[in-house]
């Protein structure tokens, strides 16, 4: 990850990112590199797509929509990160012939349309609901410590829902989905200077809510 985690050694700090990842850590699924178990890339994939072939845009849908869904319920809330997903894939369709291997990596591509769907849903709202997704239990633990767990969870979830708007989507991009600041900032159009500043002001927010 960044260097933007080691600005805040303090004991109340390392809790704090502790408990955001913990949160992470138990909804994150993965297939970071895009590649899935017949070893054909998200680019090759895009590249079909960009040609219009409907089945590399059904597989690569099937890769990456639980992803986008995901994302949505922690940007908008519950009940419209079905609609958004559906969103996102029409107009990834819409726009294939406007992406190219060399703007980037298409899940940054992809998640950069994602969230500006995201910032219109929630602009349109004007509020944003809380997430109701459910944890995932360890069942290595036991029931105290998975009640623990969910607890915090729950509160570190409630608390992102609080935050501004830019600050819950860095820490829900860094966080959840795993990202670098640096791919944060491509996402989100902005310099690596201010997404580690909105990392760092959206742990302090975190730290107030939390207590």
């Amino acid at each position: 990850m960044s260097s933007t985690m080691s600005s805040e050694s303090s004991p109340a700090g390392i809790a704090l990112d502790g408990r955001i990842r913990s949160w992470a850590d138990d909804v994150i699924a993965a297939d970071p590199d895009g590649i899935s178990s017949d070893g054909e890339s998200d680019t090759a994939l895009m590249l079909r797509v960009r040609d219009g072939d409907r089945e590399a845009f059904r597989r690569l849908v099937t890769r990456h929509v639980d992803r986008i869904v995901g994302l949505a319920r922690r940007v908008v809330g519950s009940a419209e990160a079905d609609d958004i997903a559906q969103d996102v894939f029409l107009k990834l369709w819409a726009r294939r012939s406007q992406w190219e291997p060399r703007t980037g990596a298409f899940r940054t591509w992809l998640y950069r349309v994602a969230l500006n769907q995201c910032i219109d849903w929630t602009r349109k709202r004007k509020t944003v609901p809380l997430d109701g997704t459910p944890e995932v239990p360890d069942h290595a633990d036991g029931p105290m410590e998975i009640c623990d767990a969910h607890e915090t969870a729950a509160r570190v979830r409630a608390a992102v829902q609080k935050i501004p708007e830019r600050q819950r989507i860095a820490i829900t991009l860094y966080y959840h989905e795993d990202l670098t600041a640096a791919q944060v900032a491509t996402i989100m159009d902005l310099n690596l200077n201010a997404v580690e500043s909105l990392l760092k002001r959206g742990r302090k927010s975190l730290r107030v809510l939390l207590g």
